[in-house]
């Protein structure tokens, strides 16, 4: 009941984090953010109606005593679009925290590392919580922490792509030397087995859209995502046993009658 993740002094009792795009209605979103059982929801500040408050809005379709909002900078190409973004989200009164994207690739989605690492600095220093979407790579995720990152996002897959995490060494080798914030994959996830593994890696959490938001069910497989990060997490706290090349029986013959 303890186990939360907490991420810049702040505690969350769910370890998934879910997305607001590609949903068929708000009504659909709805439905699915309540059976997903997360507490934090991704928002993009680029694409809600900030300025015209007559109009229906996405954020109209958040409870924000439930749900706590993240927005973030999807779109943006540039340090400087994404700093520009990241302070209209805060001027408009969504939140001081960033989930921080600079797109390298308009094909790929992968991110421009050299460009994130440099508008985390400057984020870090205008006071917001940076929680950065980067490649899969030690090295990135090192400079990041360096730059004042909350906490460090690597893709598990290319965003939308549904493929599941392709390099289970690099997210191994990102949980033993990111310690100091959490580790939380980010993109790629197709289905339950796909957050299950991410968290058995020794993700602290797992962020996703497109799985929920494009499934024939979305609503049920919000819930199966759900039961899925659990599960992860709970084996990885559990320890798993460690892999033989021959049999080991389940009933040992020391002591049996003979």
């Amino acid at each position: 009941m303890n186990d939360q993740l907490v991420i810049a002094g702040r505690a969350f009792r769910s370890r998934l984090i879910v997305g607001t795009g590609k949903y068929r209605s708000f009504q659909e979103m709805v439905r699915a953010h309540e059976a997903s059982g997360a507490e934090m929801v991704t928002v993009a500040v680029r694409r809600v109606n900030l300025t015209d408050r007559s109009k229906e809005s996405l954020l109209d379709h958040i409870d924000c005593s439930k749900f706590f909002i993240l927005p973030n900078t999807a779109g943006c190409y540039t340090a400087e679009e994404a700093i520009r973004t990241a302070r209209l989200g805060r001027e408009v009164g969504l939140s001081e925290w960033v989930k921080l994207e600079v797109i390298g690739d308009q094909q790929t989605l992968f991110p421009d590392t050299e460009e994130l690492v440099r508008a985390t600095k400057v984020l870090v220093k205008e006071g917001f919580i940076v929680l950065p979407y980067t490649n899969d790579d030690l090295i990135v995720a090192r400079k990041l922490i360096d730059a004042g990152a909350a906490a460090v996002m690597p893709l598990g897959a290319p965003i939308g792509s549904g493929m599941g995490i392709q390099n289970e060494a690099n997210i191994r080798i990102l949980r033993e030397r990111v310690t100091e914030v959490p580790l939380i994959v980010d993109a790629g996830v197709g289905i339950a087995s796909d957050a299950t593994v991410a968290m058995e890696l020794g993700a602290d959490g797992v962020l996703m859209n497109t799985a929920i938001a494009e499934a024939q069910d979305a609503v049920l497989m919000a819930e199966a995502m759900r039961h899925a990060v659990e599960a992860g997490r709970k084996a990885y706290l559990a320890g798993r046993i460690p892999k033989k090349l021959y049999a080991s029986a389940s009933s040992p013959l020391a002591g049996a009658v003979r």
